[in-house]
């Protein structure tokens, strides 16, 4: 079997995995009765977690722009950044133990898809503790403006990197599960 493609190498899921994507497009999905539920919360989730790391980048480009304090700033990265940490955890713990292990022998066209998205759990891993350590550096600093600011801006460049590989795999697994379960239904969990 092929090695599976590292997230932080591709484009998008393999076309041998994108026969339900193309039976079942995005832009047909909120139509289908099917969607209702448990897919537009999952959904809506996904969404969250995309908000919330633009708002730790907004508010860290504030800051570098000297248009927010120290202390709000890193009041905003605390909760922000300790709501997306766990927040994470979790919804990755309920899809691996849960519902991909429910999903994975529906169609067993895009079984290999499962595993990529277990592999890329594993990556968004390493990348979250990276991003606990650079969070936790720029908080040390929240008494001193002159040294927060070159870790806010090295944090800065870390949670673009972050959203690139967030949003490719959050992208890739809605582009999987979303059609799975219209095709053959939700899941009892």
């Amino acid at each position: 079997m092929n090695a599976l493609p590292k997230l932080e190498e591709r484009s998008g899921l393999p076309d041998a995995l994108r026969v339900l994507v193309e039976e079942y497009p995005r832009a047909g999905w909120e139509n289908d009765p099917g969607f209702e539920g448990l897919l537009r919360f999952w959904l809506d989730r996904h969404l969250m977690f995309r908000r919330i790391l633009s708002q730790m980048q907004k508010d860290t480009e504030t800051f570098l722009n000297n248009d927010l304090s120290t202390r709000f700033y890193g009041a905003h990265l605390s909760r922000y950044g300790g709501l997306f940490v766990q927040e994470l955890h979790g919804h990755h713990s309920i899809e691996d133990h849960h519902y991909f292990p429910k999903l994975i022998d529906l169609d067993a066209r895009i079984s290999r898809g499962f595993d990529i998205l277990d592999a890329d759990h594993h990556a968004i891993d390493g990348h979250l503790n990276l991003f606990v350590e650079q969070a936790n550096a720029v908080l040390q600093q929240a008494e001193d403006r002159e040294k927060m600011v070159p870790v806010a801006d090295t944090f800065l460049k870390q949670l673009r990197g972050l959203e690139r590989l967030l949003d490719r795999h959050l992208t890739d697994e809605e582009e999987l599960v979303v059609p799975v379960v219209l095709k053959y239904g939700a899941p009892e969990v």
